[in-house]
């Protein structure tokens, strides 16, 4: 590795970064001067263009801590071209964004694009027409060093990159960073996986498997951007606190328009301010429910009881009840959206009457059936065979009318199962109802099934593991004509009705034929610490394997004993503030108050989780419930037994363990006062 002072390159290198800012300067001003007063139609014409150039100007921002470009590749000869003897190479900058001269020669190549995808995948073994890729090591965003591997000398042995180990276990405070110039080779064939297909990433705990999906959003958008500008794209996050974590990972690589959303916001129909016990949620999520909801709509339609009228001038059409019914029929056997099918009645109706009207001779157009199909008789009929149905309101019906619900669960749900769904107390309205999150997503499947929800062209879907098979079709039905990135770990699900198998999860998603992919080699957790958490694998996911950390340094590691309770925890936090980066204090969600009092009392400053950390306040405290997909540098865990004992069963429990054991990027300190849970002994 070349440091300065003793490599006359360096200078070289800083050079052409500070060209490649001037250029990049270049690009950003030719944007704002712009002048669009002459080419757009009108003033919604001009609205739209006034956003995109505006975009534009903030995609090409250059943010002065991240480095514009961090490596460099060397071909043998020129790519695409080929490969004579004597063929002449060429030498790219690979970075977050494309930054080109005055002239429009490249001078960074965007880390998307087909040339850069050797300085991720070329090895000695296979080094793609690589002769050199270099590395660039930076202290904020100056240039301090670089490291060269020559992949075709065979004198050179193959070594750990200590730049891409140092960068990976940088410390860090904030959001979360991206890995664009980390990421690995088998991430890297997930990141640029096609977009025809659905992927899904089982992933442990420091394999990059969130940033991978959020890398993959910025690859598609750049492979795909007309086709994903118009079908949209959606990142979906476990809670807000989540979503504020990853937030600037996308804009960091340019990307500025993903929309992010948890599954709750996704299906906000109605007001959530109730709750429901875990055994009824189960029931409520479960994918069986989608039948009873089906059969509780249709219950609605009811046969004709008698034919139908129209009057048109001195003339009267009369439909018969025999084809009123095979009218309905057919439009039940068409299994289309209900909504649809009512809108489809009356001009199914009206085109009988045309019938009619054509064989007596008339010549009745378009306008006539449209004319005939708003009949008072024809909305009348359908008003009372193809009735309006609220999606709340059928849901309300079903959760407070025992009678309405065991007719359309017989042989659906137990006798049990009813009575554990049916709301002891009945609201009397949809606004009065406390309504609780599982019943949101009754009401958006409900919706559906009257009206088809709108599909968007990619669906990333982070810890995945949490969603019920209900929520997991709220979510497919936002893809169904696009593919979806599935990303999540089986042995971190913590919620009662946590998925079992990724192939059933895929089922209820409708992406059966999605492609499992495993990460397993761990870039984040230090090996001690991993290592520790590993003991609980076989107690709650006996089937995956084990992450294995490629990380040099084994990191920093102790489990102590809290004789005086939170004065020892706080000692601990105090501890680690002493070393550089983020410090993340988790515990039970019942002890987070007394933990929060002790800390103040201690003069030590902290944010909430989803809060900004600071240089100055770098300690977060976070209930357990919400420490998954988050991470810090260094890790207090207060009580671990404590953080079992918080969930309504054991091997949630233990999940819930797991996910806090393997929060830290470079130390962890377990305090405890009560003993150990016995599967970490």
């Amino acid at each position: 590795m070349s440091t300065p002072g003793h490599d006359d390159p360096l200078s070289k290198e800083r050079s052409h970064l500070a060209a490649s800012r001037s250029a990049l300067r270049a690009m950003r001003e030719d944007v704002e001067s712009l002048d669009i007063t002459d080419v757009t139609a009108n003033w919604v014409n001009a609205a739209v263009l006034e956003a995109q150039i505006e975009q534009r100007i903030k995609a090409l921002a250059d943010l002065s801590g991240t480095p514009l470009f961090f490596g460099r590749l060397d071909y043998l000869h020129a790519p695409g071209a080929e490969q004579a003897e004597g063929g002449e190479g060429e030498r790219f900058y690979v970075g977050r964004r494309h930054v080109h001269d005055a002239d429009g020669d490249p001078m960074v190549i965007d880390w998307r694009a087909p040339v850069s995808q050797p300085f991720y995948r070329a090895s000695k073994k296979d080094p793609q027409d690589v002769s050199l890729r270099r590395r660039f090591g930076y202290t904020g965003g100056d240039l301090t060093a670089y490291e060269d591997e020559h992949l075709l000398d065979p004198a050179e042995a193959a070594t750990t990159s200590r730049l891409l180990q140092q960068e990976i276990e940088r410390p860090r405070v904030g959001p979360m960073r991206d890995i664009v110039a980390t990421i690995q080779p088998e991430q890297d064939e997930i990141v640029r996986a096609g977009l025809a297909g659905s992927v899904c990433v089982q992933g442990g705990p420091g394999t990059g498997k969130t940033a991978v999906g959020l890398h993959r959003v910025a690859y598609l958008l750049y492979a795909h951007r007309e086709r994903l500008a118009r079908t949209g794209t959606l990142v979906i996050g476990p809670n807000r606190s989540f979503l504020h974590y990853i937030e600037q990972v996308l804009p960091a690589l340019g990307e500025l328009t993903v929309r992010q959303a948890t599954v709750d916001d996704l299906v906000a129909h109605v007001e959530v301010r109730g709750t429901d016990e875990a055994a009824t949620a189960v029931i409520k999520g479960d994918a069986r429910m989608a039948e009873v909801l089906r059969r509780a709509l249709y219950s609605h339609v009811t046969p004709p009881a008698e034919g139908v009228v129209v009057v048109r001038g001195s003339r009267r059409w009369r439909v018969p009840v025999y084809e009123l019914e095979e009218i309905v029929r057919e439009l039940l056997a068409r299994d289309i959206r209900y909504g649809a099918a009512r809108e489809a009645l009356p001009q199914r109706i009206a085109h009988a009457v045309l019938v009619q009207m054509e064989r007596a001779g008339e010549a009745p157009d378009d306008r006539v059936q449209n004319a005939v199909a708003r009949n008072a008789a024809v909305k009348a009929l359908v008003k009372s065979v193809w009735p309006q149905v609220d999606p709340a309101k059928l849901v309300l019906r079903l959760l407070t009318d025992a009678d309405f619900l065991a007719e359309h669960a017989e042989g659906v749900l137990t006798g049990d199962e009813q009575k554990a769904v049916l709301w002891v107390k009945p609201a009397r309205s949809v606004k009065s109802a406390r309504w609780s999150p599982a019943d949101a997503v009754l009401i958006d499947e409900a919706t559906d099934l009257i009206e088809r929800t709108h599909s968007l062209g990619h669906v990333v879907l982070d810890e995945a593991q949490d969603l019920s098979p209900m929520q997991y079709r709220a979510v497919g039905r936002r893809c169904t004509t696009g593919s979806a990135t599935v990303l999540g770990d089986l042995a971190q699900g913590t919620t009662p009705w946590a998925t079992r198998s990724w192939e059933e999860a895929l089922g209820h998603l409708g992406k059966g034929e999605a492609v499992v992919e495993e990460l397993t080699a761990g870039f984040r957790v230090p090996t001690d610490v991993i290592a520790y958490a590993s003991r609980l694998l076989p107690h709650i996911a006996p089937g995956l394997t084990p992450v294995a950390s490629i990380r040099e340094n084994p990191g920093f590691f102790d489990i102590r004993t809290a004789d005086a309770g939170p004065a020892d925890v706080v000692a601990a936090c105090r501890e680690l503030l002493g070393r550089e980066g983020s410090v993340g204090l988790i515990a039970a969600d019942a002890r987070v108050p007394e933990l929060a009092a002790a800390l103040a009392a201690a003069g030590i400053g902290h944010v909430g989780p989803g809060e900004e950390t600071t240089h100055a306040t770098r300690l977060t405290l976070v209930p357990a419930s919400l420490a998954k997909g988050l991470e810090y540098d260094y890790v207090v865990l207060d009580e671990p037994q404590a953080v079992v004992d918080g969930e309504p069963d054991e091997r949630t429990g233990l999940r819930r363990l797991y996910v806090a054991l393997t929060r830290a990027v470079s130390g962890l300190v377990v305090t405890h006062a009560a003993g150990l849970p016995r599967q970490l002994t």
